[in-house]
């Protein structure tokens, strides 16, 4: 049987191959410390958990939801975001649910973009934002994010041929794998230059809450204009530790949010009832417990942030996310071969920088995963297995 040539562009070796590795590691009695991927170690929060509880119980919630989401959800939604950001949101144009922002992110491209028409995508960026353009039969243009421009994007090296060609520019702060965060003079600055080429900006904000010592990351949509040209998708997955759940939602430009609708709706319903209201918990409810779980992942970071620069490894700490990007010892020449060697030696499980683009190939992405003991003895493993230059 011949699968479908769209196949063939998406790549997920990487990502299989340390997990195959991690297995086999296991399966030798090796003690595994997995800081590979951004799943929560941690539950929601309690009255998040009644609710959903409550609604499973209602047999009333076994059928099927609309697309766009229960109206008191979509409000949820619109009132979050004017206490968070100061953004207005019409909740019955300007909000959608989706199964998790990475649904949204999947199928927006099949929403706005025709065989041919570019994307700008970040490089490193998260895997969805290279596979949604090819399997809607777009091309991709890589927008480089490195150190010496603090990981934002460049716009004024992007060819203007390629920015009149650019039907969509994907932008995620604070960035999922880099943890890089965006000053407002920057968005201003998208903004502008999204209006002079009719460009459809899409803002991955996931990582918006778990943020550290003071540091407040904006809504891309809070920048005058930003709604004319732009949409941002917003997860429960990392802020309510609702991972598992499939909830998220994207709001900003009614057109664009009308023809995302019109894609989900002809291949999907909408998120159970149940997950729905207990998102409408999540964030209505207490937020207090939203800055404790912050505070958690501040004090993992300065566990492995600090430890890792004491026995030599220079880290960046960062301002927010749940990761922490580090660039490989010296010695190593590729991200993937760093991080099986730091498997096999200490059991600490990393994913290589090469995995989320070519720009990521010197690094590796760290989460934050794992209790304070637990990130302390990966650092002892490290500092006992590898001689790093103070």
């Amino acid at each position: 049987m011949e699968i479908a040539r769209r196949l063939e562009g998406l790549d997920s070796a990487i990502f299989s191959e340390m997990d195959e590795l991690r297995v086999r590691e296991e399966n030798k009695g090796k003690d595994i410390i997995n800081l590979s991927i951004g799943s929560p170690d941690l539950p929601p929060p309690p009255h998040v958990v009644q609710a959903l509880q409550e609604a499973v119980a209602n047999t009333g919630n076994y059928g099927y939801a609309l697309t766009k989401g229960i109206k008191e959800l979509r409000e949820a939604v619109a009132g979050m975001y004017r206490r968070r950001f100061d953004v207005f949101l019409d909740p019955n144009r300007e909000v959608l649910s989706l199964m998790g922002s990475q649904d949204g992110l999947a199928h927006i491209y099949l929403a706005v973009v025709n065989p041919g028409d570019v994307a700008l995508v970040p490089d490193p960026g998260y895997p969805i934002y290279s596979f949604g353009i090819h399997l809607a039969g777009g091309e991709k243009y890589a927008m480089p994010l490195v150190k010496e421009n603090d990981f934002l994007p460049d716009l004024t090296r992007i060819p203007e041929e390629i920015a009149w060609r650019a039907k969509i520019m994907v932008l995620n702060y604070p960035n999922n794998p880099n943890a890089a965060v965006a000053p407002r003079e920057f968005f201003e600055e998208v903004v502008a230059f999204a209006k002079k080429y009719d460009i459809l900006v899409c803002h991955d904000i996931a990582y918006s809450e778990l943020a550290f010592d003071g540091y407040r990351p904006i809504s891309f949509l809070s920048i005058p204009g930003a709604k004319d040209i732009g949409v941002e998708f917003y997860s429960l997955s990392k802020t309510y530790n609702m991972a598992g759940c499939r909830l998220g939602f994207i709001v900003g430009n009614s057109t664009v949010i009308k023809a995302l609708e019109t894609i989900k709706s002809n291949i999907d319903y909408g998120v159970f009832l149940p997950v729905q209201q207990a998102g409408i918990a999540a964030l209505t409810g207490p937020q207090d417990w939203v800055e404790s779980l912050a505070q958690t992942y501040a004090r993992r970071r300065d566990v492995l942030v600090d430890g890792l620069n004491k026995i030599g490894w220079q880290v960046d700490k960062p301002k927010a996310s749940m990761f922490v990007w580090a660039a490989i010892p010296p010695g190593f020449k590729s991200s993937k071969g760093f991080a099986v060697d730091l498997l096999k030696r200490t059991g600490v499980v990393v994913v290589p920088g090469a995995a989320f683009g070519k720009q990521g190939d010197r690094y590796v992405r760290i989460a934050l995963v794992c209790p304070e003991q637990r990130l302390q003895e990966a650092v002892e493993r490290i500092a006992r297995h590898y001689h790093l230059p103070e």
